[in-house]
C-alpha cells in the first residue's frame, strides 16, 4: 500500500471543518443570548473558529486556496439558504404542527441572508488579506501578531457589517450597540484565547504538508479563482 497521500492532504479535512462551522453557527445564531455582560447570537460561540480555520489556511496553504475555500463557504451558506426558503414556503403534510416553529428557527429572512453573506464575504477576504500581508511583512515571524492582527480587522468588518444590516433600526439603540460591542470582544477575545492550538495547528501542517506559503506574486482579487 502506497504511504504517499500526495500533497495537501489535511486541505480537504480543514476545508470540511470550516464549511461546518459556517452552516452551524448560521443556524444557532437565530438564538440571541444574554450571559450578563454579554449580549450576542448563538452563532458567535462557533463562528470565532471559521477565522482561526482562515489564519491556518492562508498562513499554511497561501492565500490563493484559502480563497477557494472562502467561496466554497459562501456557496454552502448560498444553498443552504435555499433550501431552507424552498422547504419552508412547501405545504405542510396533514398533522405536521410545527411550521411556525420551523420558520422561527429556520426560516429564511432575507435581510438576516444578506447581512450573513456581505458580512462572511467581506470579514473573511480582509482576515485572509491581512494575514498574507503581515506574513510577509514579518518575514513569517510573530505568528501571533497575524493572527491577532488579521482577526481584530476582519471580525471588526464582519461585525459591523452583519448588525448593520441584519439589526439597524429593529432595536433601541442601547440593545444594538451592546449586541455589537459584546460580538466582536466575545470573537476576538476566542482567537487570542485559542492562540496557542493555532500555533499547535500551523506548526503541524506546515511539517506534515511540507508547506509555508508566502504571497509574493499573489492576485489578491477575491473573484479571481486561478
Amino acid at each position: 500500500m502506497d504511504k504517499q497521500e500526495g500533497p495537501d492532504k489535511y486541505l480537504a479535512i480543514i476545508t470540511g471543518l470550516f464549511v461546518a462551522v459556517l452552516i452551524i453557527s448560521n443556524i444557532a445564531s437565530t438564538k440571541i443570548v444574554d450571559f450578563g455582560i454579554f449580549i450576542f447570537d448563538g452563532g458567535t460561540l462557533l463562528f470565532p473558529l471559521s477565522y482561526i480555520f482562515g489564519d491556518i489556511l492562508t498562513e499554511v496553504y497561501g492565500y490563493k486556496k484559502s480563497r477557494k475555500v472562502i467561496w466554497t463557504g459562501f456557496a454552502t451558506i448560498m444553498l443552504m439558504s435555499v433550501v431552507f426558503a424552498i422547504v419552508g414556503a412547501l405545504p405542510s403534510a396533514t398533522g405536521w404542527e410545527n411550521q411556525e416553529a420551523f420558520n422561527a428557527i429556520l426560516g429564511v429572512v432575507p435581510r438576516i441572508v444578506l447581512a450573513s453573506l456581505i458580512a462572511y464575504f467581506a470579514g473573511e477576504f480582509s482576515n485572509s488579506y491581512i494575514l498574507a500581508k503581515m506574513k510577509i511583512a514579518s518575514k513569517g515571524k510573530a505568528l501571533w501578531k497575524r493572527t491577532i492582527g488579521s482577526t481584530v480587522v476582519g471580525e471588526g468588518v464582519d461585525t459591523a457589517i452583519f448588525a448593520f444590516i441584519a439589526f439597524w433600526g429593529t432595536m433601541p439603540m442601547e440593545i444594538f450597540v451592546a449586541l455589537v460591542i459584546s460580538n466582536y470582544v466575545f470573537k476576538t477575545a476566542i482567537e487570542i484565547i485559542f492562540t496557542p492550538i493555532t500555533y499547535y495547528l500551523v506548526n503541524f501542517l506546515k511539517k506534515e504538508e511540507k508547506e509555508d506559503m508566502y504571497d509574493y506574486n499573489t492576485d489578491f482579487s477575491p473573484f479571481s479563482l486561478t
